[in-house]
């Protein structure tokens, strides 16, 4: 009989405000530190001495890139999502229950908010997906537990591939990402910022480099911790380092700054590209373009039976001519009929 390790409860903490649209442009030369021995954060103190202010704390936090082990011999159930043939994640002894998975307190200013939207609806309601047949998660402001001991992280957005939420969804083991529940961390992260205490640049790059999230976007529309708007790093070999492509071949996306309206706000937004290089529309810029489409195949066709009409009006004048012609002759003693 394996030992059951307790969970101690966590206590939730208040989220700062993020914010904010924009981005492009790298520098190699930025130095990169591996994961787990960061240099000191300039944002903020001591990463270890406080968490950061996404961060949903825990007690007996452990490594995070390493999952947590089964504890007990009893089944906790199957894994979230995963799709395909992946195997299946160990049946964990972890007390959800004790675990603060949202605090119900709202954090997000609107240009992050609306930011964080056209991040997500788009994929769902315009994007093919990764490759036929395979699914995806993508959300906002929803936290991301990579161990039952560890606090959950609360990226502004993600996207994961190739797993599905459940159907009972409001099973409070469901509710939040749990990567022991869906067998895998997140590929791809964003984070937005609006403030100069979110730690984006260190801490939280460095807590998602142990996490495995194979793509951290930071995405600083005002400029205000980085010199560029946009910074991409990959994973290799447990750590991130930069990335100047902003194409991300394994998920068939790219990312692009874009001026434009969304919402009827106009501004400088982030918005995805599919795999040929198109903007992926939201589901209301979709409807617009197919309206628009509708539309012109409409004029099209009114105007089609337009020149149709006129067509039709020069053959009944020609044949009025004809008749009031063949009426002369006929006066004047000639049969039209005959040659």
């Amino acid at each position: 009989m394996v030992p059951v390790v307790p969970v101690v409860p966590v206590v939730a903490v208040t989220e700062t405000e993020r914010g904010g649209p924009a981005i492009l442009g790298e520098r190699m030369d930025q130095p990169v530190f591996n994961a787990g021995h960061s240099a000191p954060d300039p944002q903020a103190g001591d990463p270890a001495a406080e968490p950061g202010p996404d961060v949903i704390p825990g007690s007996n936090r452990t490594p995070a890139r390493v999952l947590a082990r089964a504890v007990s011999s009893e089944p906790h159930g199957a894994p979230v999502g995963v799709t395909g043939d992946a195997p299946s994640a160990p049946a964990l002894g972890v007390d959800i229950e004790s675990l603060v998975t949202e605090d119900d307190t709202p954090v997000d200013n609107m240009p992050s908010e609306k930011q964080q939207r056209l991040l997500t609806e788009p994929l769902f309601s315009s994007w093919a997906g990764p490759g036929h047949g395979r699914t995806f998660v993508a959300a906002a402001n929803v936290g991301v537990f990579p161990e039952p001991r560890n606090p959950a992280i609360v990226p502004d957005m993600f996207l994961s591939l190739d797993v599905q939420v459940a159907e009972n969804w409001w099973d409070k083991r469901h509710r939040s990402y749990f990567v022991w529940e869906f067998g895998k961390p997140p590929d791809l992260v964003v984070e937005i910022v609006s403030n100069q205490k979110g730690r984006e640049v260190e801490h939280k790059r460095d807590r998602y480099a142990e996490m495995g999230v194979g793509y951290y976007v930071i995405h600083d529309p005002l400029r205000q911790v980085m010199d560029e708007e946009l910074r991409i790093y990959r994973s290799r070999d447990g750590s991130y380092e930069r990335q100047e492509s902003r194409w991300f071949p394994e998920l068939r996306l790219g990312l692009m700054l874009w001026d434009g309206v969304f919402e009827a706000v106009r501004s400088r937004w982030l918005r995805w590209l599919d795999e040929r290089g198109m903007m992926i529309p939201t589901g209301g810029e979709r409807a617009d373009e197919e309206q628009r489409r509708a539309d012109e195949e409409h004029r099209r066709a009114d105007e089609e039976r337009q020149r149709a009409e006129h067509v039709e009006q020069l053959l009944q004048e020609e044949r009025q001519r004809a008749e009031r012609l063949a009426a002369l002759l006929r006066r004047s003693g000639i049969d039209p009929e005959q040659e």
